[in-house]
Formats: C-alpha cells, structure tokens, sequence
C-alpha cells in the first residue's frame, strides 16, 4: 500500500507551517539567534533555535497548564495544524480506529529539571502530582489521541536524534500492514534547559565563538566546530493513497521507502566508514524499488559536527559515487531539533519536491576537503527529481532514512504563497 504525506504540523525556529519555513530554507532566513537575557539557556547557549513563548493554556486548562512540559504543547499545536492541513477530522473524514498517532522525542526532562529542584529546595511537598505526565515520553502521543478522539494505534519512539524520522518510518509500515488508513507522527522537542544544554555544551558538542549565532551552524564547512541546539515539532499526516483519493486529496509526496538500523559501534560517535549509515540508505532505496541513480537529491543529517559531517559524506559516497548527487543540510537554518530534526527534513524535502527547487547549505563558505560532495550552497537549485532521500542518525548508532518520491499535484500543495520564490 502506498503512504502519502497529506498533512503537514511544523512549529520550527525558521517558522510555521509548510509554506513559511520552505521559504525560509530557500531564501536564507535564520532562525538562530543568542537566548536573551531572561531564557533559562542564556547563560549555557551562545546560539539557538527558539520558538516564541507559547501560553499551554492555549491546548491545555486546569491545574496540569503548570507543568505541563513544552512538548506536550508543541506536540498538540503541530498535530492540530497537521490535521487541518490534511483537511481531517477524526470520525468524520476517518474511522477513529483507523487512525494511528506516533511521536518520538527525549520526553520532558525540562519538567523533570523544575521539579527535582523544587525538592531539593523546598521539601516533598513541592512535587507536583501532575509530575508524571508532564514527562513521561508517550504523553505527547496519548495527549494528541485524547483531544483528537484518536483510537488506533499510538506510541513514542526513543531512538536519539533518529525518533521523528523512526516514527515515519513505524506509520509507512502500520499503512503498509493494513492497520491503519491514516497516521499522525513525528516529535517534538524543547531542550532549551540548563542541564540539558550543559551536557551537550561540556562534551563540545556545541557551535561557539560566533559573533552572530545565525552564522553558527555550518553543516560540511571548514570553520564548523559544531552544532547549535533548537526546539520545535514536526508532526506529519501520513495516508493511505486509497484513503486520500477517496477524499479527493492529493498528496505532498509519497514516502516510498525506508531503511532503519544501528551502527553497534559506539555509544555516541558515528561508524568512521558510515557503513551503517550506507547499509540504512541502501534499505531505503531497495524499499522503494529503486537505484542509487534514481535520487536527485538528499537532504542530510548534517549537523555541523566533525565526525558526523564526514561519516555521512563517506556514506553518500559508497552509495552513490563521489559528488553525483546533490546535498544539502537544512540545519544552518533551523538548528538541530534532536528527534524533529528527521520529521522537519523530511517536510522540506517533500516541499522541496513540490516546488521544484533545492534548498542550499547556507553558511557554507569553505567546504571541508574531507567532505567532498555536489554541496548545493549559496542559493536555491532548480531542480525537480522524482526521488530524494533524507537522512536521520542518532546516538547509540540509530541509522534512519526515508525515500520521498514526487506525486501528482505534489506542485500546487508546495506552491509559494507569495510567489516570490517559484
């Protein structure tokens, strides 16, 4: 069975919706920015990719509004804007156990960080009872089912900076068994905390020095020395194309493939030889039912890390030959979302299909010899293909990549809104 994205949810640093972030990633617009003064990550930030503040009593009411944690929010903000996107409303347009909802993400450590400090400085009493759903990873999901009426199959993904992609990857199989006619995944992220960033920041893994935090993240260029660290959600809708025609909607793009496995090499390095990561696209490819020579474009992981930026490149190049087909990274734009990452990569590269342009690696000014590539930069590509491919890997060696093809009418759904860029 085929499974299409018919629905679209992202709340990103570069902006909401399909239409605002693709052009962004097309015309350059930075989503990075220095944490002011009053954001809990100032002192541990130099750069990152903030969403504005978002009140939870606008999804949420009741006592629970306190600590209910931001991805619980962003999670029901993305899933609302994706359904409606995909002109759905539970038990009208589809039976509601006929739907499914997955969402990945780390879970809410940013509550758990308020609350264990609230204990050790105020006593027991100061735990909230409301503790445990503000953190547990399936409540972004449960919390989607319940004000959806969403009676299907629902559960998190906990597979790193891989989880979004992952759970586009579990809705094309549920789809694909026949379990389910339409699937909201994705993830939702909000490490923009202290301890969470200071973890990151102590195993300099961070982008710093940079004067201007929107010139930080530079995914495969010589001066990178790291990534910049960013909230948001990603929430997909993806259909069976029966389902879909039925409705008379027409798909963003297919997800015709996926590859997922693990590299068993190291807790948080990728493998040097991006075997794994090779192995990953290859499934992809042969899931869809098509060759290396096939894809026009890919839409990497690309963080700005080191060793990352370099496994991967040594991955694209055993799959496809040195420099033959075009790569970009969107993360220049958008930061690193962890778990969203994947699901936000996916959407541009769909978006980008539709449109018929290519978004570049913004920031990257000196390509790093190490990473030799068909690197698109500076500017958009004109390019429509039929196939491309987008990479999602995490810590602990989760591989994940997704195989998008071009549908019919994929053009009007990915069309500009104002025009300026088609």
């Amino acid at each position: 069975m085929t499974a299409l994205i018919t629905g679209m949810g992202l709340l990103t640093p570069a902006g909401r919706g399909a239409g605002e972030t693709l052009d962004a990633l097309l015309a350059g617009r930075s989503g990075l920015v220095r944490p002011p003064q009053d954001h809990p990550a100032h002192g541990s930030l130099e750069a990152a990719g903030l969403l504005p503040d978002i009140d939870p009593r606008t999804v949420a009411s009741g006592p629970e509004t306190r600590v209910l944690d931001r991805i619980v929010v962003l999670a029901l903000l993305a899933a609302a804007d994706a359904l409606a996107d995909a002109g759905i409303e539970v038990g009208r347009d589809v039976d509601p156990a006929r739907i499914g909802v997955i969402v990945g993400g780390v879970g809410g450590m940013a509550t758990l960080e308020r609350q264990v400090l609230a204990r050790a400085e105020r006593g027991r009493a100061a735990v909230s009872p409301y503790l445990l759903t503000g953190i547990l990873p399936n409540m972004p999901a449960a919390r989607i089912a319940i004000a959806h009426g969403i009676r299907g199959y629902s559960s998190s993904v906990g597979t790193a900076c891989a989880s979004g992609a992952q759970a586009v990857a579990d809705a094309v199989r549920l789809i694909r068994a026949g379990e389910a006619d339409v699937v909201v995944c994705g993830a939702s992220e909000a490490p923009l905390f202290p301890t969470f960033a200071d973890t990151f920041g102590n195993a300099r893994a961070l982008a710093r020095g940079w004067a201007d935090p929107a010139e930080a993240s530079r995914p495969f260029d010589a001066r990178r020395n790291g990534f910049v660290l960013a909230e948001g959600a990603a929430l997909l809708v993806l259909e069976r194309a029966e389902h879909a025609a039925a409705r008379g909607v027409a798909g963003y793009a297919e997800v015709a493939g996926y590859g997922a496995n693990t590299d068993a090499h190291h807790p948080t390095a990728p493998r040097p030889d991006g075997a794994g990561a090779a192995r990953c696209m290859r499934q992809a490819l042969a899931g869809g039912a098509v060759t290396a020579g096939d894809v026009g474009y890919v839409n990497a992981h690309g963080t700005g890390t080191k060793l990352g930026d370099i496994a991967e490149i040594t991955a694209l190049t055993d799959v496809f030959g040195e420099g033959r087909v075009p790569v970009s990274s969107t993360k220049a734009l958008t930061g690193h979302l962890l778990g969203a990452s994947g699901v936000l990569e996916a959407a541009a590269t769909a978006l980008a299909l539709g449109r018929g342009l290519l978004p570049p690696t913004w920031n990257l000014d000196d390509p790093d010899p190490a990473c030799p590539a068909d690197h698109i930069r500076k500017e958009p590509r004109r390019a429509a293909p039929e196939h491309a491919l987008t990479n999602s890997f995490g810590f602990g060696g989760q591989n994940v990549s997704l195989l998008l093809r071009r549908t019919a009418g994929a053009g009007a759904r990915a069309a500009a809104p104002g025009g300026d860029l088609a």
